[in-house]
C-alpha cells in the first residue's frame, strides 16, 4: 500500500505525469527537427537556431506541464494505482465521472495519438528520404 499520504501521492503522481509527458514532447518535437533538417534541408537551416531550440524545450515542458496540473485543478484525478504501492491517474474515477473521462479522452488524444503520430510519421519520411538519396547515389 500507499505509505506516504496523500500530499506525498498527488506529488509522485504529477512528477510522474510531468515528466512523461515532457519525454514524448521532447522526443516528438526532436523527430520533426530532424525531420525538417533531412527531409527540407533549405527551410530546416533558416528556422532553427539555438534560440528557437530553447524555445521548443519550453513549449515541451508548458506542454506538459498543463496536462499534469489539469488533475490538480479538478479535471481528472490523482490516485493509488490498483495495487496501491504507487500513485498516478486515477484511472476509475473515469468510471463514475465524466469530467475524468473527458481528460482522460484528451490526454489520451493529444498525449498519445498525436506525439506518436507525428513521430511515426517525422521517421516515415526520413526514412523515404535516405531511400531516396541512395538510390540516386547509385544513378551516379
Amino acid at each position: 500500500r500507499w505509505l506516504y499520504g496523500k500530499q506525498i501521492c498527488l506529488f509522485y503522481a504529477f512528477c510522474g505525469v510531468l515528466f512523461g509527458i515532457c519525454s514524448l514532447s521532447t522526443l516528438t518535437l526532436l523527430s520533426t527537427v530532424c525531420c525538417l533538417k533531412i527531409c527540407f534541408p533549405a527551410y530546416g537551416k533558416l528556422l532553427f537556431k539555438r534560440e528557437h531550440g530553447k524555445t521548443l524545450i519550453v513549449c515541451a515542458w508548458t506542454y506538459a506541464a498543463v496536462f499534469a496540473c489539469s488533475p490538480l485543478a479538478h479535471w481528472g484525478e490523482y490516485g493509488a494505482e490498483p495495487y496501491g504501492t504507487a500513485c498516478c491517474i486515477d484511472w476509475h474515477s473515469t468510471n463514475i465521472n465524466a469530467i475524468s473521462m473527458s481528460y482522460i479522452v484528451v490526454l489520451f488524444v493529444f498525449c498519445f495519438i498525436l506525439p506518436c503520430g507525428v513521430i511515426v510519421t517525422s521517421y516515415s519520411l526520413i526514412l523515404i528520404t535516405v531511400k531516396e538519396s541512395r538510390k540516386a547515389v547509385e544513378q551516379h
